[in-house]
């Protein structure tokens, strides 16, 4: 279920985990989790109000529970993005997305283009951090060990992460513009992620909206092809020693930057006409 909670600072709660009977596994799906674990971690990592020593460590626990659950697929091009998706989507129903009252409350009584500021910019800090972190657990381990098998599943990990800390911030913003996203936790979860992949706001008078909102053939694959490019941008992160932190918490965070603009385009209301 999508928490509508707030969350505390180093201490977040995450979403409810989801459980379930097991099912028959789908091709390049051997990795997604179904314990609800790793939706638990990426559900802390969207806290905004995290430290950047806390963001690490729970990278790095979120780096070891997707290492203990096998790598192989992750090393195969088109399985790994297989994996991304599949994950993407198995997680998105955990982030945390905030109502309008509890944002007001968060933030002093901030609303709409004030409040939608201050959510793009924590976004882009928190998408910011992560990159940092990657780049330092990568660095660690480069100056350790030849660990350049560990490299995909790093790259994994930094993506599901900013991928959740997006999609919190999508969902936040639809909120502090009034835009409610109608349907289930579930199906609001796949809207967003179908907001995501399209990087534009929610319209929810468009058919297909809501109630009836699954993840097609058609999106899946705009959806792979999304997040390929946004694990390709990644690779940023394996740069020698801490060079790689800082670029790649600078793309990080323009793409976040990027992204909170364009959906609050979509969600601003029309500006009246001159002699309205």
């Amino acid at each position: 279920m999508m928490s509508r909670s707030d969350q505390t600072p180093d201490a977040p709660t995450p979403a409810s985990t989801a459980t379930g009977g097991a099912a028959a596994p789908t091709p390049g799906s051997e990795l997604v989790p179904q314990d609800g674990e790793l939706g638990e971690t990426v559900a802390a990592l969207t806290d905004d109000d995290l430290g950047q020593k806390s963001r690490r460590r729970l990278l790095g626990r979120l780096v070891g529970q997707v290492r203990a659950r096998g790598t192989s697929s992750l090393f195969k091009p088109k399985a790994a993005v297989r994996w991304l998706t599949d994950t993407v989507a198995e997680i998105a129903p955990h982030v945390p997305i905030r109502d309008r009252e509890t944002l007001r409350r968060h933030f002093d009584g901030l609303d709409g283009d004030a409040l939608a500021e201050r959510l793009v910019r924590n976004a882009v800090r928190a998408t910011a951090g992560v990159g940092a972190a990657g780049g330092g657990v990568a660095a660690v381990e480069w100056a350790v060990t030849p660990t350049l098998l560990s490299a995909p599943v790093l790259l994994a990990a930094e993506t599901v992460a900013v991928v959740a800390i997006e999609l919190k911030l999508i969902g936040e913003l639809h909120e502090a513009y009034g835009v409610q996203v109608p349907g289930t936790a579930g199906q609001r979860a796949m809207v967003l992620l179908r907001s995501w992949t399209a990087q534009r706001g929610v319209n929810p008078l468009v058919p297909g909206v809501g109630v009836g909102a699954v993840l097609g053939t058609a999106a899946r694959k705009e959806l792979r092809d999304r997040l390929l490019r946004r694990f390709g941008r990644n690779l940023t992160t394996l740069g020698p020693f801490l060079t790689g932190a800082a670029v790649a918490g600078f793309l990080n965070g323009r793409a976040t930057r990027g992204l909170g603009n364009r959906i609050r385009e979509d969600l601003r209301p029309p500006r009246p006409a001159i002699g309205d």
